[in-house]
């Protein structure tokens, strides 16, 4: 890799979804340093292979900027539903432009042109900033996450019913963050991905009637789709951001129930070189109390981060 630095800066390290990157980085002798809010998340991040920790808040330009000294490379996924995230990312871009950093790789979301979608558009302004960058950058646009069905798994199986808030009939393509974790490390430590724009979905365009049934496949009995009510975002409720976030993920569900997100598996799995991980595969990990070796409570999203981005990312 053509960096002045071999050190990689993943941000959100402690996170559900840059914490698979930081081993998938380590796993190809990278060195990472961990991008965290507190610094009792570091022993954590520590653990999954980063060798430094930079505690700071994203909103904070004087700590991310500390964090990017002597960085040659920068793996960002926002927070999903992150109040004023196309600020707050294009805020990092341009302290990487000044810290000298060579190659930024942003875990976007599959269609960011969905300006109808606020967690969609947000990504928009961060990628044109990337674009006139002259940084070397990677755009990763994942679909919905299998990891979104870590939170909802227990009621399934307590209740035998799958339940969202859209409609059971709208279908959408899904990708493990695992495969995305694997891409975004080829990303930053190969130069063959440079200044490419990746859609990256497993096979399948999956309803939620076809969802219970490959549950009820795995676990052995019925699982029926059901449609819920819109839940009310707590996470907001506390920080401040209620109608806001509520109103953002209000619009999502509403395209949702209408509207599913599908792409094409083609490029994951040239990237990858191999078969997507599966859907299947996903449930049968959570069946066995183990996906891949990361802890269930690491990947249960809240109710806030519907996660179909990396920022948001269902």
């Amino acid at each position: 890799m053509s960096n002045d630095s071999s050190t990689i800066l993943a941000i959100g390290a402690a996170g559900k979804f840059a914490g698979m990157v930081v081993p998938a980085l380590t796993k190809r002798g990278a060195r990472v340093r961990g991008f965290v809010k507190d610094a009792d998340q570091g022993v954590a991040v520590r653990s999954h292979g980063a060798a430094e920790i930079a505690v700071g808040d994203l909103g904070d330009e004087t700590s991310v900027e500390a964090a990017l000294k002597g960085v040659g490379a920068v793996f960002y996924i926002a927070p999903a539903f992150l109040p004023n995230e196309a600020e707050v990312g294009r805020h990092v871009v341009a302290s990487a432009i000044r810290a000298g950093v060579r190659r930024f790789v942003f875990s976007s979301v599959i269609h960011p042109v969905l300006t109808e979608l606020e967690n969609h558009a947000a990504k928009i302004p961060v990628e044109e900033a990337l674009l006139d960058s002259n940084m070397e950058f990677v755009f990763l646009h994942p679909a919905m996450f299998f990891q979104n069905y870590s939170q909802s798994w227990p009621n399934v199986l307590k209740t035998g019913v799958l339940a969202e808030p859209w409609s059971i009939d709208t279908r959408f393509s899904r990708v493990d963050y695992l495969d995305v974790a694997e891409v975004a490390a080829i990303a930053l430590t190969e130069n063959r991905l440079n200044f490419g724009t990746f859609e990256l979905c497993a096979e399948g365009h999956l309803n939620r009637t076809d969802v219970a049934q490959l549950m009820s496949e795995v676990l052995g009995r019925v699982i029926t789709a059901s449609k819920s009510d819109v839940p009310k975002n707590k996470d907001a409720a506390r920080s401040g951001n209620e109608d806001l976030q509520n109103s953002a993920i209000r619009k999502m569900f509403r395209w949702y129930d209408s509207h599913g997100l599908l792409g094409n598996s083609l490029t994951l799995q040239a990237v990858l070189g191999r078969e997507p991980r599966t859907l299947r595969a996903f449930f049968e990990d959570l069946v066995s109390r183990k996906v891949s070796s990361v802890d269930l409570s690491t990947l249960a999203l809240p109710l806030r981060a519907p996660q179909i981005d990396g920022g948001a990312q269902l």
